[in-house]
């Protein structure tokens, strides 16, 4: 499983999948970083069978919430999502389907965000998003089958 971790970390919640990348690292489990540009993702995933993606969302939930979704279904709701990147999450999903370049395997880990602001830090909600993504994906790691 290749897990790719998206957002800055300079922009408060918006760096929670950078936050759940250090804690996997933390935890003995390899995960990369990236800045969540549609292309930047395409190349990230490539050659990867299973790929799980992580980023800051914003549905208008509770800061905190944790989303799972299944790339690969046609309701994939992040085309309503506001995103901090430019062509982000739900461009890169809709590109790489129509390039057939979709991994086999494909879960976003959406953590719900407020603060999205340069200079400030994640919200105390979102660090505990973070850990719990960041365990919930350790022990996938050890048991790939869940």
């Amino acid at each position: 499983m290749r897990i790719i971790c998206c957002g800055n970390p300079e922009r408060g919640d918006d760096g929670a999948g950078a936050l759940v990348a250090a804690r996997l690292r933390e935890l003995g489990v390899e995960a990369e970083t990236r800045t969540g540009e549609a292309l930047e993702l395409l190349e990230a995933w490539r050659g990867a069978d299973s790929v799980t993606v992580v980023d800051a969302v914003e549905t208008g939930a509770p800061a905190g919430t944790v989303w799972l979704w299944d790339g690969w279904q046609a309701s994939f709701p992040l085309r309503s999502l506001t995103s901090t990147h430019g062509l982000g999450l739900a461009e890169a999903f809709t590109l790489a389907r129509v390039l057939g370049r979709l991994p086999g395997r494909l879960r976003v880990y959406g953590i719900e965000g407020r603060r999205f602001e340069p200079g400030t830090e994640a919200s105390p909600q979102v660090k505990l998003a973070v850990e719990k993504v960041a365990r919930q994906l350790a022990a996938a790691a050890v048991s790939p089958t869940s």
